[in-house]
C-alpha cells in the first residue's frame, strides 16, 4: 500500500456485492464530507469490520465525492469568491451532497 494513504471498499449491498476497492489520501479522513460518509459507514457497518473500510455508497458517487475533495484542494482562480454547487445522488440515503 502507498505511504499516506488507506484502503478502502466501496459499493452497495444492493448493487449484488459489486464492491471495488480504492486507495485514497489520509487527508480525505479529515473532510467534513468524507467524515459524513464515514459516520454512515458506522452506522451501516459498525466498528467491528475486518479488512478495507467500507463505504455505503455507489461506485459513481465516490468518484464524485472523491473528485469534488480532490478540486476543492486545488488552487483556482475560478474559485476565488465561491464555490461550486454538485449535485450527488444514491440510491440510499448516504450523503445529503445537495448543498454543494
Amino acid at each position: 500500500m502507498k505511504k499516506g494513504c488507506v484502503a478502502v471498499r466501496v459499493g452497495l449491498e444492493e448493487d449484488e456485492g459489486e464492491f471495488k476497492r480504492f486507495l485514497i489520501p489520509i487527508s480525505y479522513l479529515n473532510h467534513p464530507l468524507f467524515k459524513d460518509l464515514l459516520d454512515k459507514s458506522q452506522e451501516v457497518y459498525g466498528f467491528d469490520s475486518l479488512g478495507p473500510l467500507t463505504l455505503p455508497c455507489s461506485v459513481d458517487e465516490f468518484l464524485r465525492l472523491r473528485w469534488h475533495i480532490d478540486h476543492e484542494s486545488k488552487p483556482s482562480h475560478h474559485r476565488q469568491n465561491h464555490r461550486h454547487h454538485a449535485s450527488f445522488s444514491c440510491p440510499t440515503p448516504c450523503l445529503d451532497l445537495s448543498h454543494l
